[in-house]
């Protein structure tokens, strides 16, 4: 039946259920996760506490439906490459919050590993998790930042984007190799309702990362990105 379901005492403490195999949800219904789909949480994947949300399982005895009364639900963000194919299954309390705008993949505890219902679909090795150095990271946003003391895109990568999104193409850019992100606009042309850099105020849903406060000029994009094109591999 897969692995066990995973829950959260809320102090960011995680334990298996052993009474309950984990299932998936795909829309509005909770289904059990075929066993082919299931592969080992790859490396960079982390673990998300549900508050306020009950985990849903099948139960290991009868076989039927039901809901994990130990501690919160438990999700997984899986990394760069992967396709996720079931979110998490769980049954909301009253008083849970608004989840942040993330990916809540199905995960379960087996054979001392996690496991989530994802694919690779992606070979290339550029934002494999495991190529990362933050040492290497820290030194090049350190040494660019010296090199473009004026350039606003630069500290907007460096203190935004590499050091708290973590995002994949700006810590390639301070590990001088491969892609260099160019971000250039404060506004988009869209409206998404799950947009990830803007939620209206009356919102209660938080947007995960802040956009661009100003329009960077076309000297500032050229002065990191020309270098970078010249020497990067």
């Amino acid at each position: 039946m897969g692995p066990f379901l995973l829950y959260s005492d809320g102090k960011g403490n995680i334990f298996e259920d052993t009474s309950l195999y984990v299932v998936g949800r795909s829309g509005w219904d909770a289904m059990p996760v075929p066993e082919e789909d299931w592969i080992e949480l790859p490396e960079g994947g982390q673990l998300y506490e549900l508050p306020g949300r009950k985990g849903l399982g099948i139960d290991v005895k009868t076989g039927e439906m039901r809901l994990c009364d130990k501690g919160w639900a438990v999700a997984a963000f899986v990394p760069p490459a992967h396709t996720a194919f079931y979110i998490a299954a769980y049954e909301s309390t009253p008083e849970a919050p608004t989840l942040p705008l993330f990916s809540y993949t199905a995960v379960g505890w087996n054979d001392d590993k996690f496991f989530v219902p994802a694919v690779r679909i992606e070979q290339d090795i550029r934002q494999e998790c495991a190529g990362f150095s933050d040492k290497t990271v820290k030194q090049g946003v350190n040494d660019l930042l010296q090199a473009y003391p004026h350039n606003r895109l630069v500290a907007h990568l460096a203190n935004n984007c590499a050091l708290t999104y973590q995002c994949p193409a700006a810590r390639n850019y301070f590990m001088g190799r491969w892609e260099c992100p160019i971000p250039s606009s404060p506004a988009c042309n869209a409206n998404c309702v799950g947009c990830i850099s803007f939620q209206p105020e009356e919102e209660t849903i938080v947007s995960t990362q802040d956009r661009l406060t100003f329009k960077p000029t076309a000297e500032e994009i050229v002065e990191y990105t020309v270098p970078h094109l010249e020497t990067a591999p």
